[in-house]
């Protein structure tokens, strides 16, 4: 299926690994002119490299820390007309609730909400110009069944369902859509890195499946995601034929959500 997204050009904040760098990687197989996005020049440059070697398609490039304001400006500015935005950008950890100060909570909303917030409202100018964009919030499963072990996490995907909800509503009868996807348990470099913490010499496999048997019973797969598989999804809602997809929260979670809706 053609998704006609040659030459489109998509910004995928935090891209240079795990679920972002999928999504990145996919719209660059599309066709798409795609801005890889990371903290240092080295990440960045590697993967760039990696993804114009499996798809022949050059992303560009970006490093810069996208929660502070003058270095979203500054990409906004340096790669002006943006049609695709997806707001990868995201951090979280397990902490007791009583554990967690204040700097965190206004930590994770920094980094989780208020990224993509401003970076909407950089790029809407443009779109609204064309009458045409695509403004997607990688949210997670764990905004509508909030984790008991990081709860300033799921505060933070909770509200990109809010503000992605509100901006659709905002751009009624325009050509621009507006949308979160919701991924499940998703191994990527993150959730290795924190098996690896927390696994006490456990193979990941014998992880993964006592994590699914006592943290995440509900998961209709009984494993973790692939990056790959949410950013098909991803890809999809990004191009043109997803032109009746706006507002909604869509679900890439292994059926972990205890409902049909």
């Amino acid at each position: 299926m053609d998704l006609q997204l040659k030459n489109r050009l998509a910004l995928v904040s935090g891209s240079t690994a795990g679920i972002g760098h999928a999504i990145a990687h996919s719209l660059a197989a599309e066709g798409a002119r795609v801005i890889v996005n990371g903290r240092t020049q080295a990440a960045v440059a590697a993967a760039v490299a990696a993804i114009e070697a499996a798809t022949g398609n050059r992303p560009l490039g970006f490093a810069g820390d996208l929660s502070q304001a003058e270095v979203a400006e500054a990409l906004v500015r340096q790669h002006p007309g943006i049609e695709i935005l997806v707001n990868n950008l995201g951090i979280f950890e397990a902490k007791p609730f009583e554990d967690i100060p204040d700097a965190d909570w206004q930590r994770f909303f920094d980094v989780n909400v208020l990224s993509g917030v401003r970076l909407a409202r950089l790029v809407l100018p443009a779109m609204k110009a064309a009458n045409w964009g695509r403004v997607i919030f990688i949210s997670s499963e764990s905004a509508i069944q909030i984790p008991a072990e990081m709860v300033h996490y799921g505060m933070t995907k909770t509200a990109q369902l809010a503000v992605s909800r509100g901006l659709a509503e905002s751009l009624a009868g325009t050509g621009i859509t507006v949308n979160s996807v919701l991924p499940g348990p998703t191994r990527s470099r993150g959730v290795n890195d924190f098996v690896e913490q927390v696994s006490n010499g456990k193979s990941f496999a014998e992880f993964e499946t006592e994590f699914f048997e006592k943290v995440r019973p509900t998961s209709l797969i009984k494993r973790f995601s692939t990056p790959e598989e949410v950013a098909a999804l991803v890809t999809y809602v990004a191009s043109p034929l997803a032109s009746a997809t706006t507002g909604a929260a869509l679900r890439v979670d292994g059926g972990t959500t205890k409902s049909a809706f």
